[in-house]
């Protein structure tokens, strides 16, 4: 079998709930400002994907995710597209598309790990359905069938905060992260009122997005333990490149200290375990560059005695099931998977899964598919509906 073709499809999809305005919100990141997902040519709230496709000349087709978010990953929609269709799709036509570490090694490149890793997730559905077996199975088995879920919810004040986190408990969320990252003693008001809201049973993470000193994140985790406010983790305290600030951050409070724009790939979890950083590494599949170079960052953490997250990246539905089979096969994964766009938009696949990858949740969890691949169904009328530019999907 060889590979025929990889194209990249560019869709965007409008965001059906922006909750309330971030602005002024005391944070120094705000929900849509800081990531560009409003601009003055794209005034209307949008999330940006490519969905990757590769066919081969045995009529198999497999389907990948690659996100697109200017303010994180550094990349636009024409980027990925064009890093997909004219430079790393084409390097691996008329190869053999099992031969994946040989495949995601060639266009490993600095800086594309979005583009990669589409082209890794895809490369993963196809083999999957060759051999009639789910991702999950390919990346080591299954731990549990259903997966709990965490949604983050936009910085703002305390009390919209706490009623959105009201609502999305009410649509079956039972664990929130808290974006906050600007002043601690609001920040401490903030997860108070969250708390407040939802009782004592739904559990609460806090991100600081990098935006506090060490001093701040020290004075926010006291007070969040001195409230028992049960804070299960606080993402990127401070600066990426400061690790000696995060560990001090560490060593100082009980609140565990996740690592996330610190952490993209292996070499910078090694980093981070050798400066004693942190106590959670937040993977996602778009920053490692594909499954397979998120399962070398967890086997690090393993080693080291970490725990990870998988964070959110958002998704249309192939990215939702391929965050959940690499969550049931990793056995570092205990906490909630983060899916926010639960919370913003529907999923692009067809059949069961267009309302199982939607709100409301059953107990809080989504369910992992079963089917060969990624094990779902690309609904392509919507990703018609969705597509922009030239390219559009057969």
């Amino acid at each position: 079998m060889k590979i025929t073709s990889i194209v990249g499809h560019p869709v965007r999809v409008p965001v059906a709930h922006v909750p309330y305005a971030t602005e002024g919100a005391g944070s120094k990141v705000h929900w849509w400002g800081r990531r560009s997902r409003v601009t003055p040519k794209r005034p209307d709230p949008i999330l940006e994907y490519v969905l990757v496709r590769i066919e081969t000349d045995a009529g198999l087709v497999g389907w990948g995710e690659a996100q697109v978010d200017i303010g994180f990953f550094g990349s636009t929609l024409e980027d990925v597209l064009s890093s997909v269709n004219d430079y790393l799709g084409p390097q691996l036509v008329g190869h053999d598309p099992f031969d994946r570490a040989h495949h995601l090694a060639r266009i490993d490149f600095r800086g594309h790990s979005c583009a990669r890793a589409g082209i890794d997730v895809a490369l993963h559905d196809l083999a999957g359905r060759a051999w009639g077996s789910p991702v999950s199975t390919l990346l080591g088995g299954r731990r549990t069938e259903w997966i709990e879920v965490s949604i983050e919810v936009a910085g703002g004040s305390p009390d919209a905060m706490a009623a959105e986190c009201r609502r999305l408990a009410d649509l079956g969320a039972r664990e929130f992260k808290a974006k906050i990252g600007g002043h601690p003693d609001d920040d401490a008001d903030r997860l108070r009122a969250i708390r407040d809201a939802v009782g004592p049973d739904v559990r609460l993470r806090a991100d600081a997005n990098q935006g506090y000193d060490p001093k701040e994140a020290i004075r926010f985790c006291r007070l969040v333990e001195r409230d028992d406010l049960r804070v299960g983790l606080l993402e990127q305290p401070v600066a990426a490149h400061d690790l000696e600030g995060m560990a001090l951050v560490r060593a100082s409070v009980e609140t565990p200290i996740c690592a996330d724009e610190a952490c993209y790939g292996p070499t910078d979890a090694l980093r981070i375990v050798r400066a004693g950083a942190a106590d959670v590494l937040n993977v996602k599949i778009g920053k490692a560059g594909g499954l397979q170079q998120a399962m070398k960052v967890a086997a690090i953490a393993e080693a080291a005695g970490l725990r990870c997250v998988l964070g959110t990246a958002f998704g249309t539905g192939l990215e939702i099931a391929a965050k959940l089979h690499l969550a049931t096969a990793l056995p570092t994964v205990v906490d909630a998977v983060e899916f926010t766009e639960l919370a913003l938009h529907g999923p692009l696949v067809r059949g069961r899964w267009a309302s199982a990858f939607s709100l409301p949740l059953a107990d809080g969890a989504l369910p992992v598919p079963t089917g060969p691949g990624l094990g779902v169904e690309i609904d392509l009328e919507a990703v018609r509906a969705h597509e922009t530019g030239a390219t559009v999907v057969a």
